[in-house]
């Protein structure tokens, strides 16, 4: 009889996901919607919308288009989620910022903090504190919300160990190996968890555009740092799947110029923001990479490379050619159909891409299949955001919702 309850309850738990699922992909569904898209029936839909509307999960909405294009039949009645039902804390943490967004279930932008970031920063203030506060700000401008966020997540630049709970080593100064998200979750009594930047930038690829989501899609940023997520016909790969993981730290000269990371010749120490202002100035290779490059200095080469002056073009072909040698090299163990480039690099995409195509086109693959598609997405934040509350939000749908009794 435990086997059969077991089985039973494992049975309800997978049902609800897949409703909740569907609703997160495509939208408020009808029934009848809900029935072919999950492969469930109707019968089972209907109770397993009944049970979520009860428990305040979902909620009916105001009648939808007609049952056909000639408007016959009664209007559809579509579910959605309930929009006060639990929300989310992200963080998103980089070389040069943080941002603290508030949402609710629905997915919508209830509040945001934005905080500049300097090499000091998490020197003068600790990360969990420097966390805490700004959350705290956030919950008392927010006090309805406050009472029922479900999870905080954070993006991070940097390497996180195996299980994912401790950043190993980052680019953002004196962040690494601190217990930040476990003291966290401590202090708020809430499950909080690290997310690598890289792998949202192609879990975001996936939700802005449609039309990827079953693609095989190398997102690569180019700006404070130079990083890359991969996905591999709709999956998204990491380093617990042998996926990508650092690609800005791929070696492109060997003994070459020397990277944020310590390493000498990466694809990052060439690319970056502070690369190519080390090339533009004409800066030994040697000396210690700038630690954070303002916005406006880097808007500031692309514009004089733009204008013709030669030494800010040729930081720019450097920077084209190492990124291109570097997806040679990448496709030569993963061939997608799509490269997205995104971030502050992705507006001096036109002063790059000559020497990008120049180093993929002397690879065999492109040889023989030709050039995957490369587009330039000039707004970062959106995929990395976009990436964030989606799979937070997914969380809460599988693991909270879902289970519940």
């Amino acid at each position: 009889m435990a086997r059969k309850v077991s089985d039973s309850d494992s049975v309800r738990r997978q049902n609800r996901g897949l409703v909740l699922g569907a609703l997160r992909v495509e939208g408020p569904l009808s029934r009848t919607a809900l029935a072919s898209g999950t492969g469930l029936s109707h019968a089972s839909i209907t109770a397993i919308t009944q049970d979520l509307v009860e428990q305040g999960i979902i909620l009916d909405l105001e009648p939808g288009e007609r049952a056909d294009a000639r408007g016959r039949g009664r209007p559809a009645t579509l579910v959605g989620f309930n929009r006060q039902a639990g929300s989310a804390a992200l963080f998103e943490i980089d070389v040069n910022r943080a941002r603290l967004s508030l949402v609710d279930y629905g997915g919508i932008l209830v509040d945001r903090l934005e905080t500049q970031l300097t090499p000091k920063s998490f020197a003068e203030t600790p990360p969990t504190h420097f966390l805490a506060e700004r959350l705290q700000q956030l919950q008392q401008r927010n006090p309805e919300h406050a009472k029922i966020i479900q999870r905080v997540a954070i993006s991070v630049q940097g390497i996180l160990n195996r299980d994912g709970q401790i950043l190993k080593w980052s680019p953002v100064a004196h962040i690494a190996n601190t217990p930040f998200a476990a003291e966290l979750a401590e202090q708020f009594a809430l499950p909080v968890s690290l997310h690598k930047r890289g792998r949202l930038l192609a879990e975001g690829a996936r939700w802005l555009d449609p039309a990827l989501a079953d693609a095989s899609v190398a997102t690569v940023f180019v700006g404070s740092t130079v990083a890359m997520g991969m996905t591999f016909r709709g999956q998204i790969l990491g380093r617990s799947d042998e996926g990508a993981t650092e690609f800005g730290h791929m070696n492109h000269q060997p003994n070459g110029a020397l990277c944020r990371c310590g390493m000498r010749g990466c694809v990052e120490a060439y690319a970056s923001d502070y690369g190519v202002l080390r090339t533009a100035y004409s800066v030994p290779e040697t000396a210690t990479p700038a630690p954070a490059v303002p916005a406006q200095e880097y808007e500031g080469l692309i514009a004089r490379a733009e204008a013709g002056e030669r030494a800010a073009t040729h930081a720019f072909n450097l920077a084209g050619r190492a990124v291109g040698f570097g997806l040679s090299r990448m496709m030569a163990v993963f061939d997608p159909s799509h490269i997205l480039i995104v971030g502050p690099g992705a507006r001096a995409f036109g002063l790059m891409q000559s020497e990008i195509y120049a180093a993929l086109a002397g690879s065999l693959v492109c040889r023989v299949n030709g050039l995957p598609q490369l587009i330039a997405y000039r707004d970062e934040r959106e995929p990395v955001f976009r990436g964030l509350l989606m799979k937070t939000l997914n969380e809460i749908d599988q693991t909270d919702f879902a289970t519940r009794a």
